[in-house]
């Protein structure tokens, strides 16, 4: 999955803490400079909690009943420190600053739980080769993959309305979305099969090996659609969030739209090549996030910036 990353963050603990540090690709940082100075130590310490988890779940030679039995191990971790137990566990550099920031910010255990239970729904969805079935499982694993990412930074902001809950979870769980579509030709050899059944059988694909069938393309055409749509339907959010911070949210929708833009210029073929953001794009990016309005705005352009280059 796609996680928020700090800009100063050190590197988590994992399976491979002994060996040499893991290094991420975060397409959407959350965690940089536009960030109030007094939250960015309560965001590294939820990232961190997060990379870790998601480290467990994906790095390293671990067999899937051991990264199981570490999830479960964490899971006990995360529970002992919303007690306020003394840390005695295998990740103190995780819960000794994330226990502070809880207690400081009241933080809700569960979407932080949410992500646990995606990240073991990950490994065991890998370990016994299953396909999501339709868009409502996948929306399931997005629930609890990414959007309590979101959910968790609003409450730092002390945003709680429910319009912008609902905006906030359209957002990240485009985002998520995105991600898949972008992430074909690492995770399909990876024996994780993200593409929903319904969609692919009504097309005669093979889920699993989608990559030589003729509607391949107009299967992650669709699929990058529906994202897209998610992602218009929640870009409110970039408005109800104040300060600096609101204009993060401007990059990260425009950010999530402008690698659908990337995957539509390859022919939506993402089986063989990544499509990766550039500097070109981030001037691209910083030029819409300019031309965003707020949604009772009314005139020419776009709220998303469609109509920048």
């Amino acid at each position: 999955m796609t996680l928020p990353s700090p800009d100063s963050a050190s590197p988590p603990a994992s399976h491979a803490a002994s060996g040499p540090a893991v290094a991420h690709y975060e397409n959407f940082p959350v965690a940089s400079w536009l960030c109030p100075p007094a939250l960015r130590p309560a965001v590294a310490a939820l990232y961190h909690y997060a990379r870790t988890a998601d480290d467990l779940a994906d790095e390293g030679d671990a067999t899937p009943e051991r990264r199981l039995q570490d999830l479960a191990a964490y899971a006990r971790e995360l529970r002992a420190c919303a007690l306020g137990v003394p840390h005695e566990g295998q990740w103190p550099q995780v819960f000794t600053p994330l226990g502070a920031v809880m207690r400081q910010h009241g933080l809700p255990m569960e979407p932080m739980e949410d992500l646990l239970s995606a990240f073991a729904q990950d490994v065991a969805f890998t370990r016994d080769a299953r396909v999501y079935e339709s868009r409502e499982e996948l929306l399931d694993y997005c629930r609890r993959s990414a959007n309590p990412v979101g959910r968790l930074m609003l409450h730092l902001f002390d945003v709680q309305e429910p319009q912008a809950l609902v905006a906030s979870d359209d957002v990240c769980t485009a985002l998520q979305l995105i991600n898949f579509w972008q992430d074909l030709s690492v995770d399909l050899p990876r024996g994780r099969y993200y593409l929903p059944r319904a969609d692919c059988e009504r097309l005669g694909i093979d889920p699993r090996q989608p990559q030589d069938h003729p509607e391949a393309r107009r299967l992650v055409a669709d699929l990058c659609d529906w994202a897209g749509g998610l992602m218009q339907r929640g870009a409110s959010i970039a408005h109800r969030v104040p300060g600096r911070a609101g204009w993060e949210l401007r990059g990260v929708v425009q950010g999530g739209l402008r690698v659908l833009d990337r995957i539509a210029a390859q022919g939506h073929d993402t089986f063989a090549r990544r499509p990766r953001l550039g500097p070109r794009d981030a001037a691209v990016i910083a030029w819409r996030c300019l031309w965003m309005r707020r949604p009772d705005e009314h005139g020419p352009g776009s709220p998303m910036g469609e109509s920048a280059p």
